[in-house]
């Protein structure tokens, strides 16, 4: 009838039983005609197990070697899968990343896909075998295993469909889909039937944790479909798709990212030039800068403050403190972005003062703002988080 991709994350597969109820799935879905390509990421925290190993034995051990470590935990989750697809009585192989065809580039624990060669994968579907695939790996030119980072099985799942000019791709979680805000923190967060990769994206940029953002990008590319939908309760799910069915909803969601650093240069001398070579400094280190804010000049200095992420927020202050003098830089790791999503806004005017305003009524203060035609941003403290999600989702979702 067509042909399916199915992804599965860690705890879909985290145990004997949850890989039994994938194998399940997957096999329905088989038998009602498809053709099936599975890509599985490795059980429940394997990945953090193993790194706690390597950390173990040394704390700055290669990229290299950590690649060669991290892809253990997938082919232990593909082996079993396919281990329990036999046993149900369907034919299946199982196929490491680059014997998937998967060529990426070489920054080792951060790889880009490059290409994919399919020939292997169109063979094994020919022979009319389930396919089960290692996310989040592949293999450089040197012949040298990558991995994808965080997130990588997703868009593993939507490369192989792009690649095969697949009829769907399903992301099944733990989740039954995508919500205006987490099902678990917010009381009436509402399941979307559909939503737009424009919106998906900023959504997954900003701190859902529902699909990885180089997916979405990549979806949207190659205008693969997608379906985020649940493995433990078979409801449909939420299509990810070119334009969407607003049901009158003006924000589409709500998220909220701890991880973020806040940091600030103070009297900054104002020289023609200084911010260009600030964030290319930056730049060069591959830290990536989301959110900017320059003060007007005083007294010939200026502040400039800007977001990264946490990790890399001691970095920055180390370089800049190595080409910037007579200035202070301060590094606060203990704030959180929260952001409101949705196409709607751009037509709405009122939408960040109504923000602002919820804000304001749950005394939280804002210390940086941001805005496109289709999200608005706020730097606030860490510990008031969960708290403006709420107020933000029940001043723009209604309870209905």
């Amino acid at each position: 009838m067509g042909l399916i991709v199915q992804k599965f994350g860690g705890s879909s597969v985290a145990n004997a039983e949850r890989v039994m109820n994938v194998a399940k799935i997957v096999t329905d879905t088989y038998k009602q005609g498809n053709d099936v390509v599975v890509v599985v990421s490795a059980q429940g925290d394997t990945t953090d197990d193993l790194i706690e190993k390597a950390n173990e034995i040394n704390p700055n051990a290669h990229k290299r070697e950590m690649d060669q470590l991290l892809t253990a935990g997938e082919q232990i989750s593909i082996s079993l899968l396919a281990m329990a697809i036999e046993k149900i009585g369907c034919p299946v192989i199982s196929l490491l990343g680059w014997q998937a065809g998967f060529n990426t580039n070489s920054i080792h624990t951060s790889a880009r896909i490059k290409n994919i060669k399919p020939n292997r994968l169109q063979a094994e579907i020919a022979k009319h075998n389930i396919v089960v695939v290692a996310g989040f790996q592949g293999i450089n030119r040197y012949d040298d295993l990558t991995t994808l980072g965080r997130g990588g099985s997703d868009t593993s799942a939507v490369a192989i469909a792009a690649a095969l000019k697949a009829d769907k791709c399903q992301i099944f979680t733990d989740v039954e889909g995508v919500y205006t805000a987490d099902p678990r923190k917010v009381e009436n967060a509402k399941k979307l039937k559909d939503i737009t990769y424009d919106e998906m994206l900023e959504l997954a940029t900003l701190g859902a944790q529902v699909l990885n953002n180089r997916s979405v990008e990549m979806a949207k590319k190659y205008g693969v479909e997608l379906e985020v939908l649940s493995s433990l309760n078979p409801i449909p799910g939420t299509i990810v798709k070119e334009t969407a069915k607003m049901e009158k909803m003006l924000i589409r969601g709500v998220t909220k990212d701890k991880d973020v650093a806040l940091v600030s240069i103070l009297n900054l001398q104002d020289t023609p030039g200084i911010a260009f070579k600030i964030f290319s400094k930056l730049s060069a280190k591959n830290i990536n800068v989301d959110i900017i804010l320059q003060s007007f000049g005083r007294d010939g200095t200026k502040d400039i403050v800007f977001t990264v992420s946490k990790d890399n927020g001691p970095l920055a202050v180390e370089l800049l403190e190595d080409m910037l003098d007579n200035c202070k830089i301060v590094c606060n790791t203990e704030v959180a972005k929260v952001s409101i999503v949705g196409a709607g806004m751009e037509s709405h005017p009122g939408t960040a003062s109504k923000m602002f305003e919820a804000l304001y009524e749950s005394n939280i203060n804002i210390q940086m703002i941001s805005t496109s035609e289709i999200k608005i941003s706020v730097i606030i403290d860490a510990e008031d988080a969960d708290r403006a999600v709420s107020a933000v989702h029940k001043a723009f979702i209604p309870n209905d």
